[in-house]
């Protein structure tokens, strides 16, 4: 994949929603879509750095985006419907989400976690990324858009340690078997990419005194998911993607 060399318009007129995009694989996505042609809706918690991101697309020519300032642990469905609403009425379309968002603490063993943690890193990891998706869907089947999931390697594979974000990552694999499945024959198409080890602002907290210069960069990744978003990849579906 590192040698896909997308065309600089090829996501011109199109919409594309990142989740967790004030910061990692989410800025770094929202700023390659923006320069291929998106005009990218940015969501996360921190709305100065949202505005930050924006900022960056705006300074370098990208299409003005949309922030939406959301705490996805707090969102009900009546949220997310008011999202879905306010992209339709603002921007008319989507053609494609990329859910970044994740919600990580520490690790730490599963004696020192609670129900209140275990909840919190599940609405944010797995159920948020279903909800937008089922608010959205309308919109996602007209334009027949790319969804995309970003996985992580200890929701596959769980160790010690990593307590409920692994379980937490594990469902939202178990969400994408069900989705694609059902979306099997629909005009809309979902992935699940899981970048491995990269180094992101999450990595710098569970590996803080680990050499970092050897691992690939958010915007490495930025690249894979250009391609997955894009219509080049209009005939993958259902799959669990790697770098």
């Amino acid at each position: 994949m590192t040698t896909y060399s997308p065309a600089p318009d090829l996501l011109k007129n199109r919409v594309i929603l990142v989740t967790g995009a004030g910061g990692g694989i989410g800025r770094a996505a929202a700023l390659a879509f923006a320069r291929h042609g998106a005009t990218v809706i940015l969501l996360g918690r921190k709305v100065a750095k949202l505005e930050k991101v924006y900022d960056e697309i705006v300074q370098t020519g990208g299409a003005q985006p949309a922030i939406f300032p959301v705490d996805l642990s707090a969102a009900t469905d009546a949220d997310f419907e008011a999202i879905a609403e306010a992209i339709g009425y603002q921007l008319g379309r989507l053609d494609g989400i990329l859910h970044c968002a994740t919600e990580f603490e520490n690790l730490a063993p599963l004696d020192q976690e609670c129900l209140a943690d275990w909840v919190h890193m599940f609405k944010v990891n797995a159920a948020a990324p279903a909800a937008i998706n089922r608010s959205c869907a309308a919109m996602l089947a007209a334009a027949e858009a790319s969804v995309i999931l970003i996985g992580e390697t200890h929701g596959h594979a769980p160790t010690a340690y990593w307590g409920g974000f692994a379980v937490s990552k594990a469902a939202l694999e178990a969400y994408f078997k069900v989705q694609a499945d059902e979306w099997s024959e629909a005009p809309m198409r979902i992935n699940l990419f899981t970048p491995g080890p990269v180094h992101s602002p999450q990595r710098m907290k569970t590996h803080p005194g680990e050499e970092k210069t050897h691992l690939p960069t958010c915007e490495d990744m930025a690249l894979r998911l250009l391609y997955l978003i894009g219509p080049d990849s209009r005939e993958v579906r259902g799959q669990f993607v790697s770098p």
